[in-house]
């Protein structure tokens, strides 16, 4: 059995436009008795693309009906927006309204099976057990970038660097691909960030990379699709002349130094946040390298 088409598209759409944050929304999901991996298995997704697919797969799970009534009963009990940030509070609201009507006209709703517990405390719960898992996986990433400051062998810790790339991005919600090759190119790493495709170069090196090394990685960007930039990690930083070759007009790299990468760790600012700061920075004033720390403490 299926959830009717139009009731189908109205769960997606009251997803999309009640919930803020993509914890809250994770932690809604596994409320309503969705197991935790597929909760968050397309968590990269915008709301709207998450939903969606999260519904295609319990399509294909025993039990998967009853908890697709369950989050169509869930989000029926809602008398105000979960998340009070949503932005367009009133599409939200009307959004679970049409809902509610739809599945009220189709006897849809199930009876709550955990009648004993607000459904409220619940998400929270959850929403609480996300950010400490986030917390502890930031932990152990930490402690393993302290560990590879020290090591003699400098190519163990580039290793260790493209390990901490591919654990840090999804815990900010960003599927990354690690290393991989195709025909001719070897890439560090790959992900998607609103609306774009970036190529990832992480080295972790006693030395800077030279203006010659950065050129080899822009033209593996060049030779991609037009919506693709490039992000280049170098632990040990740029030298001010480098930075400066990559600020003329056609850039289309951002970069990133230890200090940035550490500052992350630390938990003192999200990865997409600095993402987001760094393109904005490179649009409006041409700045490949924006530090974390001029975010942090401007000035």
């Amino acid at each position: 059995m299926q959830l009717p088409y139009e009731i189908r598209q109205q769960l997606i759409q009251c997803i999309g436009s009640c919930f803020h944050y993509k914890d809250n929304v994770e932690a809604f999901f596994v409320s309503c008795g969705v197991a935790r991996n597929l909760a968050s298995k397309h968590k990269a997704y915008p709301k709207y693309v998450w939903a969606r697919h999260l519904l295609s797969e319990l399509d294909n799970i025993e039990d998967g009906f009853l908890i697709q009534q369950r989050i169509l009963t869930e989000l029926c009990r809602f008398r105000t927006l979960p998340d009070s940030d949503a932005p367009n509070p009133d599409a939200g609201l009307n959004a679970l309204r049409k809902l509610k009507e739809m599945a009220f006209d189709n006897k849809l709703e199930v009876e709550d099976e955990k009648s004993n517990r607000n459904q409220r405390t619940l998400i929270e719960e959850e929403r609480v057990r996300i950010i400490q898992d986030r917390a502890k996986t930031l932990s152990e990433l930490k402690n393993t970038f302290a560990t590879s400051v020290s090591a003699i062998d400098r190519q163990k810790a580039g290793y260790a660097l493209e390990d901490i790339l591919e654990r840090l991005f999804p815990i900010f919600d960003i599927e990354y691909r690690k290393t991989y090759r195709t025909s001719t190119q070897e890439i560090d790493g790959h992900f998607k960030f609103e609306g774009f495709n970036y190529l990832v170069e992480a080295k972790w090196r006693s030395d800077q990379p030279t203006e010659g090394e950065i050129s080899i990685f822009k033209r593996k960007i060049d030779t991609k699709l037009e919506s693709t930039r490039g992000i280049f990690v170098s632990i040990n930083g740029f030298r001010e002349e480098v930075i400066k070759k990559f600020e003329e007009p056609g850039n289309n790299i951002l970069f990133f130094n230890g200090e940035d990468i550490s500052f992350i760790l630390e938990g003192m600012i999200g990865l997409d946040e600095v993402i987001r700061n760094k393109i904005d920075k490179a649009a409006q004033e041409g700045k490949v390298f924006y530090p974390v720390r001029s975010m942090l403490f401007p000035g």
